[in-house]
């Protein structure tokens, strides 16, 4: 049987990886991918980059290598580091081939007892490195799977009541990132669908469902931050509203919308209410607002209130964005924004 080997920090997964990952999968019976923890070098935690792999590539087997040596060079000293960790965690399991594309090939294999398997050494037929998604990840995202950029994207949402200023918000932060946004797609279907100013449960279910398919093609297009208007707990708000109960499928999106977004910002009811005819008057806004607001304790959402002019919302928008790292905890967050 043969048994193939690689290792990597996948910070982020690239196509090069992929590219040695399949070859190695083509010359063995079964594969192992050791991915180690690197603080040093990402803040991507180590359970997204082994899902990645494990996601793509379901007969692999993944490990995740917590205690991994991190100091790298070629001295004898750190060779027979890496190599007594290798053989520690492969718990007297045999390797057959080693694949990599990097000098420790050589060392390694031989510490192994594998055969050293070189796959695109000289980044020739996947001229990318990690290292240079990185530094530029919107000019290198063709080197990138979907299923890897969405996680590189930090995405935020603007809550809050109809006329708050949300969507001129998500415009313009946009605009001045460089980015994308997407709109609130329950507006346009409103407008297309209502009747009597109303729709079903299952129309509402809809809005959520159509908004979230858009939002996952709008990332694959952003540059680092994606800008979104409304999510789905408001859908689930209005729904309420309306009909004093939501379909339940409608629920468990909104109750999904903590672990999809990274930054939630609730746009205050101090700016002059627009009086046009899809809005329902500013009595309503502000209840709503409440409602809104309510709602987001509930669910245990950390949000941050937005108010005063558009300038003075963009500016706090981008000063919390400017150090902003969507896998750092939110304690170091909030010091590096100071």
């Amino acid at each position: 049987m043969k048994t193939g080997l690689t290792i990597g920090k996948f910070a982020p997964l690239h196509k090069g990886h992929q590219f040695l990952i399949e070859h190695a999968l083509a010359e063995t019976d079964y594969l192992i991918v050791i991915v180690y923890d690197s603080p040093e070098v990402t803040t991507i935690p180590l359970p997204v980059r082994a899902g990645w792999i494990r996601k793509l590539y379901p007969s692999v087997e993944v490990i995740e290598a917590w205690d991994g040596p991190t100091i790298v060079g070629d001295t004898p000293e750190i060779r027979k580091l890496h190599e007594d960790f290798l053989l520690s965690i492969l718990a007297g399991r045999k390797v057959t081939h080693f694949f990599c594309s990097e000098f420790y090939g050589a060392h390694v294999s031989k510490a192994l007892g594998a055969m050293d398997c070189r796959v695109d050494e000289g980044r020739v037929a996947i001229p990318i490195s990690a290292t240079t998604i990185r530094n530029a990840l919107f000019e290198n995202r063709h080197f990138v799977v979907p299923e890897v950029y969405r996680d590189l994207i930090t995405k935020v949402v603007f809550l809050g009541a109809p006329s708050t200023g949300k969507t001129t918000l998500a415009e313009s932060s946009a605009h001045n990132m460089g980015t994308v946004w997407m709109p609130e797609y329950g507006r346009e279907y409103w407008e297309k669908h209502q009747q009597d100013r109303r729709l079903t449960l299952r129309q509402l279910l809809e809005i959520a469902q159509t908004h979230i398919q858009r939002e996952d093609e709008k990332t694959l297009e952003a540059n680092r931050v994606l800008f979104i208007d409304t999510d789905a707990t408001t859908t689930w708000n209005f729904s309420i509203q309306y009909h004093g109960k939501a379909d339940p499928r409608l629920t468990q999106l909104a109750d999904s919308t903590l672990s999809r977004y990274d930054l939630f910002f609730l746009c205050d009811d101090d700016m002059p209410y627009d009086d046009t005819w899809d809005r329902s008057g500013s009595a309503d806004r502000t209840i709503f607002q409440k409602q809104i607001r309510a709602d987001l304790i509930r669910r245990r959402i950390p949000f941050f209130t937005l108010r005063g002019t558009l300038e003075e919302r963009m500016r706090i928008v981008m000063q919390i964005l400017k150090h902003f790292d969507k896998y750092s905890s939110l304690a170091d967050n909030l010091i590096s924004t100071r």
